[in-house]
C-alpha cells in the first residue's frame, strides 16, 4: 500500500473489484465469500439491483443542495423510519458515530434543561459507540482509547447487563441523566445479555427519568430478526442511533428520539453538512423497500437458525469450541483460546469471516442468503475451525 494513506487500519493483502450478492472479486478475479457483508453493512448483499438503480437515477438527478433546503426524500425517509420503530423524530448523519455524537448531546441538553450542570450517561464495559471524541470517550475498550487523553468526561462505566451495577449508579451519582447501550455488543464479542435486560433497562430508566439510549448502528435495520433490537422486548427507547445496513454501502447515519427525548434539539443546536442529502435518503429508502419485499427480517431470523444448527452440529464433538451465541444474524463463535490468525487463514480460502474480543468469531452474513449458500457458510467456517483446533 502507498504511504499517501495514514496506516489506521490493518489491511489484509487483498483488493476486492466488483461484488454481487454474498460474493465479492479481487483484483486477479478470483471469488471470495463474503461473511461479514462490510461488517453488517452490506445486508442485501453487494451490488444490489433495486439498490444500484435507486443511486444511480438519482446521481443523474440531484446529489446535494444543503440543509438550509427542504430535502422531500429526507423526510419521506425519516416518515418511514418513524412508521417502523414508533419513534417520532430524525436527525441525520453520514455514521454510526455521528448518530451516537448526536444521542450524546441530547442527553447533556436533556440534563441541562433539569438543571444539571454535569449531566452523566450510564455506557458498558467492552461497548464501542465510535471514534470520534465523545463516542470513544463512551466506548469500553482501552485499547482503541490508548493515546488519546483526556477523554471526554461524563461518562459512567458499568459491566454490561447488569441491573444491579446500574441500580447502584442510581443510587450514588446524581447526575445521571441517559443510559446508552448495545442491544447486542458487537465489537464487544457478540455479547448477549439476558431476555428481560432491556425491559429492566427501560424500568429504571422510567423510575429516575432518564433517557434511554440504544445504539442500534449493528442491530439495527432486521439483523436481528426484526426491523430494530429493542422490538423484541415490547419496549420503546427515548433515543436510537442507525447507521451500517441503513444504507446498504451508501454512509447514512440517524439519531431517532422519542418521548422526552423529542423536542430538545433546535435550529442550530445540531448539524451536518453532507446528513440526509438526496442521494443517501433514495438509496436508503430503496433498502428498506427491499427489506420489506423480501420478509429480510423473517428471512435473518430463519437464517440464522439453520446457520447455527448446522455449526452445532458440526462442533458437537469439537473439544474447544466454548459457545455459538447469536440474535438474529449476528452470530459468535467463542474459542477457548486467541483466533486472530483465522481472519488470515479464512482469507486464504477466499473466506471473509472477523475474529473480535480475541477469541470469538464474528459472522455477519447478508440477510438474504440462499439454502445453498447457508450450507457452504456452515461447511466452510466449520472447516477452518476444525483444522485450528485439531
Amino acid at each position: 500500500m502507498s504511504d499517501s494513506i495514514m496506516p489506521t487500519y490493518a489491511r489484509l493483502p487483498v483488493c476486492f473489484e466488483r461484488g454481487e450478492g454474498s460474493w465479492l472479486w479481487d483484483s486477479k478475479g478470483k471469488q471470495y465469500f463474503d461473511a461479514i457483508s462490510g461488517i453488517a453493512v452490506c445486508s442485501l448483499g453487494h451490488a444490489h439491483p433495486q439498490v444500484t438503480k435507486a443511486i444511480t437515477e438519482q446521481a443523474g438527478r440531484l446529489l446535494h443542495t444543503s440543509n438550509l433546503y427542504g430535502i422531500p426524500a429526507q423526510q419521506r425517509l425519516a416518515d418511514k423510519l418513524v412508521s417502523l420503530s414508533g419513534m417520532q423524530q430524525v436527525f441525520f448523519s453520514n455514521s454510526g458515530a455521528e448518530a451516537n455524537e448526536a444521542a450524546i448531546k441530547i442527553a447533556r441538553r436533556y440534563g441541562h434543561k433539569k438543571g444539571i450542570d454535569k449531566p452523566a450517561v450510564i455506557v458498558a464495559s467492552n461497548s464501542f459507540h465510535g471514534r470520534t471524541m465523545a463516542t470513544l470517550s463512551a466506548t469500553g475498550n482501552p485499547k482503541v482509547q490508548e493515546g488519546f487523553a483526556p477523554l471526554t468526561e461524563g461518562f459512567v462505566r458499568v459491566a454490561y447487563d447488569d441491573i444491579d451495577a446500574i441500580a447502584a449508579v442510581a443510587a450514588s451519582n446524581p447526575n445521571v441523566v441517559a443510559v446508552l447501550i448495545e442491544p447486542v455488543q458487537g465489537e464487544g464479542g457478540v455479547n448477549i445479555p439476558a431476555a428481560d435486560y432491556l425491559r429492566k433497562l427501560r424500568a429504571i430508566c422510567d423510575q429516575h427519568e432518564w433517557l434511554m439510549m440504544l445504539d442500534e448502528i449493528q442491530t439495527g435495520m432486521c439483523r436481528t430478526g426484526k426491523w430494530f433490537a429493542f422490538q423484541h422486548c415490547d419496549i420503546t427507547p427515548d433515543v436510537m442511533t442507525l447507521a451500517k445496513a441503513l444504507g446498504n454501502g451508501v454512509p447514512i447515519g440517524a439519531c431517532l428520539t422519542n418521548g422526552r427525548a423529542t423536542g430538545l434539539m433546535g435550529a442550530g443546536s445540531h448539524g451536518s453538512t453532507f446528513g440526509g442529502n438526496p442521494l443517501v435518503c433514495h438509496a436508503a429508502l430503496a433498502v428498506i423497500e427491499v427489506m420489506e419485499q423480501s420478509h429480510a427480517a423473517q428471512r435473518a431470523a430463519e437464517s440464522s437458525q439453520q446457520i447455527v444448527n448446522g455449526f452445532k452440529s458440526e462442533f458437537d464433538t469439537t473439544t474447544g469450541v466454548v459457545e455459538i451465541r447469536h440474535h438474529g444474524m449476528m452470530i459468535g463463535i467463542q474459542l477457548d483460546r486467541p483466533c486472530a490468525e483465522l481472519v488470515k487463514q479464512a482469507l486464504e480460502q477466499r473466506l471473509l469471516i472477523n475474529v473480535t474480543s480475541n477469541n470469538v468469531i464474528r459472522l455477519l452474513p447478508v440477510l438474504l442468503l440462499s439454502d445453498s449458500e447457508i450450507d457452504q457458510l456452515v461447511t466452510r467456517v466449520s472447516t477452518l475451525v476444525k483444522s485450528f483446533l485439531s
